[in-house]
């Protein structure tokens, strides 16, 4: 079998290393030369384990290419995976320019059969704009080509992509004909002979599902986030009340951990553009607005704590941060909280030390010289005035506090992620602060 995959981003380069790992001849397309010419060269644009070793691999079997020339590439391709870019437009909905530009490119060039699968993240109804597009191109050319549309959502989890699309909890595929079905039951097989379930639907009910699961996701985290300030004002302990509910099987243990907010590249995209979508169709998703709502607010709990124990005086105090992605495993910092955070220390006048194990070079990029990087999570505590947990890295797990103690100006510890045990903390001579667990942050000396 062969595939092409446009764009070599992080679902799509994903997608196409693991294709070729089960046999599969893969083409990856981007419009980025430089992108192309490293990937040739064993680069690897995005942080992902896992993945360079795949790659690596598989282009060293000759299954798996890479090129900018997407027409060159479609004579024997059975299927077309249009992995674009579906960044938020300015008013929160998704804009499919990249995707209808492939749309138009495959409709300009295919020369017989060929079944086009979005896996990228899209509103209902793209797949049928993909078609016309198509279709389009078809007419100008005065040509009658056959083709099917297919859509194929992603579920992949940064820091755990490959495990995700090697062993799927399930592969849903939106199809509009018997030969898609079969064509996209056959690409599967080799990932479902372990019992994993492909999922047959229509195409708009595959792509609500993308977007459905996502939000749900995300309403977990807020509406878990909300019961944490409502038990810090309350007096309760959030992570005994996330056991309590955790253990009804309904509810589930996952995603209901406490912290300061969701970020990545998902979650707060595919929200707002559902949200924009059910405005377009004279319907408010009041809960989700409540859960973008609270969101934003949560990013900033970090830095209000801080500034209540400080009595708003933060000028000139030197503040360490361990940790800058958004999540661990990655060095993605699209909509991180730690942005938002740094952002206010710096308007409130304090020095901000920061330190994470893969994200210091995005960092940079997207900061620059406005913070210190430190070489390690040790040298961002040198006379610093507190820390602030952000990213709950492994590595930051189980520190060394009698160092840490020597090394900071002042013991203080304010824990994004609640990953440490207050007890235990404060037996170290630490004062300690986390999401949700009964102790709100009083002023300085009270």
């Amino acid at each position: 079998m062969k595939i092409t995959i446009v764009g070599t981003g992080y679902v799509g380069l994903v997608t196409g290393a693991c294709f070729a790992e089960v046999g599969i001849d893969v083409t990856c397309i981007d419009i980025d030369e430089q992108k192309i010419e490293g990937l040739k060269k064993g680069v690897i644009p995005i942080y992902e384990p896992g993945l360079e070793d795949m790659v690596h691999r598989n282009v060293e079997k000759g299954r798996l290419h890479f090129s900018n020339n997407l027409a060159g590439t479609l004579d024997g391709v059975d299927v077309i995976f249009s992995a674009v870019g579906t960044p938020p437009d300015e008013d929160g909905s998704a804009d499919l320019k990249y995707v209808l530009d492939v749309a138009r490119e495959v409709g300009k060039n295919m020369t017989d059969y060929i079944l086009i699968v979005t896996k990228s993240t899209v509103p209902v109804g793209t797949a049928a704009k993909v078609k016309h597009a198509i279709s389009e191109e078809l007419d100008k050319r005065g040509v009658t080509i056959p083709f099917d549309v297919a859509s194929n959502p992603e579920f992949l989890k940064e820091g755990a992509a490959i495990e995700d699309f090697l062993k799927p909890d399930r592969i849903v595929v939106g199809v509009e004909s018997e030969k898609a079905e079969s064509i996209m039951n056959r690409l599967y097989k080799p990932f479902t002979l372990n019992g994993h379930p492909i999922i047959i639907m229509d195409v708009p009910s595959a792509e609500m599902t993308k977007y459905a699961a996502n939000a749900m996701l995300a309403t977990k985290i807020s509406f878990m986030n909300d019961i944490a300030n409502l038990c810090e004002l309350m007096g309760a302990n959030v992570e005994l009340v996330r056991k309590g509910i955790g253990s009804d099987s309904r509810i589930g243990k996952k995603f209901i951990y406490p912290g300061i907010g969701y970020g990545g590249s998902c979650f707060p995209k595919d929200v707002k553009a559902l949200i924009k979508a059910a405005d377009q169709n004279g319907y408010s998703l009041r809960v989700l607005k409540a859960v973008e709502e609270v969101n934003a607010s949560q990013k900033s709990v970090l830095f209000e704590k801080l500034q209540r124990y400080f009595d708003g005086q933060l000028k000139g105090k030197k503040i360490a941060l361990w940790g800058l992605s958004f999540k661990p495993q990655t060095d993605d910092m699209r909509e991180a909280p730690s942005l938002v955070i740094i952002e206010k220390l710096l308007e409130a006048g304090a020095e901000v030390v920061a330190y994470d194990p893969v994200a210091m070079e995005e960092a940079q990029r997207r900061i620059g010289d406005k913070i210190t990087y430190a070489k390690d999570q040790y040298e961002t505590l040198i006379d610093a005035d507190a820390l602030l947990l952000v990213t709950e890295w492994r590595e930051f797990r189980f520190p060394n506090f009698t160092v840490m103690k020597k090394l900071m100006r002042r013991p203080l510890i304010f824990d994004g992620r609640n990953i440490y045990e207050a007890e235990e903390v404060h037996r170290q001579g630490f004062e300690y602060f986390g999401i949700g667990l009964g102790n709100p942050v009083k002023k300085e000396g009270i």
